[in-house]
């Protein structure tokens, strides 16, 4: 596994002494081969529906240690060995897949939250996660708070007596700060406040949240978890039994199941996790560093520059770095924005990140820019040189 260019370990990411590597877990944990009539890729149990053998079995029905499954939305097999993979790479002792990644974020604040409590939320985080706070939960009486700070005291100066839950993402949409989580988590835990962390920037692969003190992990699995722009889907992972108690009945009730052939494109995508993030590492810095020297860019936000104001507590984090970072051109003007991004030929312009291809978007100004417009780059599996040569001549 490649480690950051500024490491000195060379180890594969995720690793204990004890325990197989990252790339092994992903590609053998929790398969059963011989269930599998020897299929070196497991089958896909697409169902709505199972059946009982007898009467006697049907009455076990809702019964947890049942060894009988029942329905598709309630769980799968194929879902449940997404499931355990992720939550063996992200050191939890649980993980729910849901259809979204707001299917997973809804789904684990509703499990947490009751009418009267109130959320402290980082300012810069994941546009529609903000929406749905704002929109959703502030119409049934949960209150929240947006802290634009990268320090622990800025987050505990914004609690309330409560304030049941504080959400964060480390880096931060759009401008990617790095948050001292091992800190707050510390400060927060005997408060009795959760910390829940959206991973979806550094995947399993570079950053385990739980390690870090949170109580539960998001990911958008439609980014670097599927990797292939072909699915769209949501992890919750966690260890406390009763939260899993809790966000399950949310995902039952809610209705926002992954489809089993989703949850079998996800599988196949951990095999190449490792591989995969290592590429978008190599990518992304060397573009990150061309542009941190070129005269016609402002600022560059990346985690893995030196430059980077969070970039000593990203090497402390972090085990590696994602290909997904944003920049400010010298010339702020719209115009300026659009020549860039119709200039490039190997990124396209669109949403979303974390597949094999490259993409780019000029982004609406975010909490923590200085108010500068950016453009965020997503640096795909093309050949390394390719991409910096195609954003060096965009810049022209």
């Amino acid at each position: 596994m490649s480690k950051p260019a500024d490491t000195d370990d060379p180890g594969t990411a995720g690793s204990r002494p004890d325990e197989p590597g990252f790339e092994t877990l992903c590609t053998h944990f929790g398969e059963d081969r011989a269930a599998s009539f020897g299929a070196a890729a497991p089958p896909i149990v697409q169902t709505s529906t199972f059946v009982y053998p007898t009467a006697e079995a049907f009455g076990q029905r809702g019964d947890p240690d049942t060894p009988f499954w029942d329905y598709t939305r309630v769980g799968n097999p194929t879902t449940a060995l997404l499931e355990a993979k992720l939550a063996r790479l992200e050191r939890g002792e649980w993980a729910l897949a849901f259809a979204s990644g707001m299917g997973a974020i809804t789904a684990a604040l509703q499990g947490c939250l009751a009418s009267g409590d109130h959320v402290v939320c980082v300012a810069s985080c994941y546009a529609p996660t903000r929406w749905y706070l704002d929109e959703v939960l502030t119409r049934f009486g949960v209150g929240v708070t947006y802290v634009d700070s990268v320090d622990a005291e800025g987050f505990l100066a914004a609690l309330q007596p409560r304030t049941r839950l504080v959400y964060l993402e480390s880096p931060t949409s759009g401008v990617f700060h790095v948050l001292d989580v091992p800190a707050l988590t510390a400060a927060l835990a005997p408060r009795g406040v959760l910390t829940v962390l959206d991973n979806s920037w550094a995947s399993p692969c570079f950053q385990n949240p739980l390690e870090l003190g949170c109580d539960l992990v998001l990911h958008s699995a439609t980014k670097y978890i599927g990797g292939h722009s072909d699915v769209v889907a949501g992890i919750v992972v966690g260890r406390d039994r009763e939260i899993e108690r809790r966000v399950r009945r949310q995902a039952e009730l809610a209705g926002a199941c992954l489809d089993p052939f989703a949850a079998w494109l996800l599988v196949r995508g951990l095999r190449t996790l490792a591989l995969r993030m290592a590429q978008h590492q190599t990518s992304g810095l060397a573009v990150a560093r061309m542009l941190a020297g070129h005269p016609g860019v402002l600022a560059v936000h990346h985690p893995g520059l030196d430059s980077h104001a969070g970039h000593e507590l990203a090497r402390r984090q972090l085990r590696g770095y994602a290909g997904l970072f944003s920049f400010a051109l010298v010339d702020q003007s719209p115009e300026a924005a659009r020549r860039f991004l119709n200039r490039l030929r190997l990124f396209s312009i669109g949403v979303s990140w974390g597949g094999h291809e490259s993409l780019a978007i000029e982004m609406p100004r975010p909490a923590g820019s200085d108010g500068a417009r950016l453009i965020r780059l997503h640096c795909g599996l093309e050949t390394t040189s390719d991409l910096v040569a195609d954003v060096r001549e965009a810049l022209l």
